[in-house]
This record gives C-alpha cells, structure tokens and sequence, in this order.
C-alpha cells in the first residue's frame, strides 16, 4: 500500500535540495533549485532540524511531501542516492516536484473516497486514484512527460463534485473560494460547509470557529489562529496547513491528523 506520509529516513533530503527558497519571514537564506541546503548533513539529515524556527527556517516546518520523498528515492531510483550516484541527481531533483504534486493528489481523493455522502462519485475518485497512481510510479522520463496541470485539473473536477455532495445537507454554507481572509475576525463564525478552497486566511482569528465540512484545499492558513477551532469534521485538511497555523489544546482535529506538538506545549 502506498505510504502518503513522509518518512523522510528513506529520502535523500529531496526537499532540502530539490527545491529553490527565497530570504524571507519563512526562510532564513535564498536557496536555488538543486543546491542542498547549508543544513543538509552528510546523511540527510537535519543539522538544525530541532531549531528550524529558531533559525528561521519556519517554512521547512510547514512542509509536507506526502511521502514523494521516499517513493523517489527508494522506487523511482532504487534506492540510489544522488552523492554516491551523481548521475542521478538532474533527474532525481526534476522527478521529485512532480511525485510531491501527484501524491498530494492521491491524498485528496483518499479523502474523497471516505466521504459517505460522496458515495455517487466514488467510482470516478478510484479511477483517478489508479491512474495517477500509475503516473506517479513512472520511471524519470516518464515522470518528465506528465502534464501535472492537466492531472490536477480532471483530479479537481470529481473533489468538486465529492465536496458539493457531502456539503449539500448544511443550509447557509457559504462560498468563500479564493476570498481574501487575510487577517479576518472571524473567531466563533459559523462556517459549517463553506466553500474556503484557496481562501487567504493569513493570520486570521478563528478562535472556536466552527468549520464542520468546510473545503479547505489551498486554504493558506498560515499564522491563522484555529485556537478552540472545531476543524475535525472539516474536508481535504493537511498536515501542513495545520503546522502552519496556531491552536491548542482544545483545537479539534480530523482523525489521522495528531496536534503539532507547539500546540500541545
């Protein structure tokens, strides 16, 4: 079974070389693409992995590349690290981006199919999840090929439909996709079954805000304040989004998703 989690013990610190930064309030430095990071150490690892926001590195505590990291490295390249094996690195590092977005797919339409209420599209959601599924274990070149836009857009069209449906039964839900959010006061709102997806919710107060069924993909909660926040009923929830945000112990969260442990200090 495929493992959508990161295990980044069987990765070759992909993220922390495979992808470019820049200085800013979540990074400390300006990183090209391809270039390992000043903190990367010579067996993957961390070297201030403890001390990540300390240092200014908020933004790698926030990531999450729903185990692409492993399966690139243990089944795109069998288990070939691009030190020992150079010739692997280009390939490596342009095949990884591309696992990341396909497996944040296969994440949602996991989602999608633990929906009761989105039982009408289950069957297109497993058709989707077994092609790119399929995409996603491609050799380098094919990983190349794949045009994940148009992936992501079909994908899309049966997460529409899955949150239409299991939204369908809240009267009042309202529509709020892409709206700017950022900084909002929004703490106790009622937002059972509304439509955030790719809401900017910068720094929002969503203190014991209730978001029952509420779409969240793309939803940008960083620095949101989900204190007391019932997000355990809410849909399409990351790990990353939660990471990014501020809560506490009485913040609900979906099953599967534990507490970052800052909330629980």
């Amino acid at each position: 079974m495929r493992n959508l989690t990161a295990d980044c013990s069987s990765c070759f610190g992909l993220c922390c070389v495979a992808l470019p930064f820049e200085k800013s309030a979540d990074f400390a430095i300006t990183k090209p693409a391809g270039r390992p990071c000043p903190n990367l150490e010579r067996d993957f690892s961390c070297g201030v992995h403890a001390r990540l926001r300390q240092k200014g590195f908020a933004g790698c505590t926030v990531y999450d590349c729903f185990g692409a990291g492993q399966h690139v490295a243990q089944v795109t390249f069998g288990g070939r690290d691009w030190r020992s094996h150079p010739e692997t690195a280009e390939p490596m590092f342009a095949a990884f981006p591309v696992v990341r977005q396909l497996h944040e797919l296969l994440w949602y339409l996991a989602q999608a199919l633990e929906l009761p209420a989105a039982a009408p599209v289950h069957a297109a959601a497993a058709r989707q999840r077994d092609r790119v599924g399929a995409l996603a274990d491609g050799g380098p070149d094919d990983l190349l090929a794949v045009r994940v836009g148009e992936v992501r857009a079909e994908v899309n069209e049966v997460l529409l439909h899955a949150s239409e449906l299991a939204r369908a039964g809240v009267a009042g839900r309202k529509e709020r996709r892409g709206a700017d959010l950022i900084g909002a006061r929004l703490r106790g709102a009622d937002l059972r079954g509304a439509n955030l997806r790719g809401a900017y919710l910068i720094g929002a107060d969503l203190r014991g805000a209730d978001l029952w069924l509420a779409d969240l993909i793309g939803a940008d909660l960083r620095g949101a304040d989900v204190r007391g926040a019932m997000l355990d009923g809410s849909l399409f929830l990351t790990r990353f989004q939660i990471d990014a945000a501020v809560g506490d112990r009485a913040t609900t969260l979906p099953a599967g998703l534990p507490a970052p442990a800052r909330w629980l200090a």
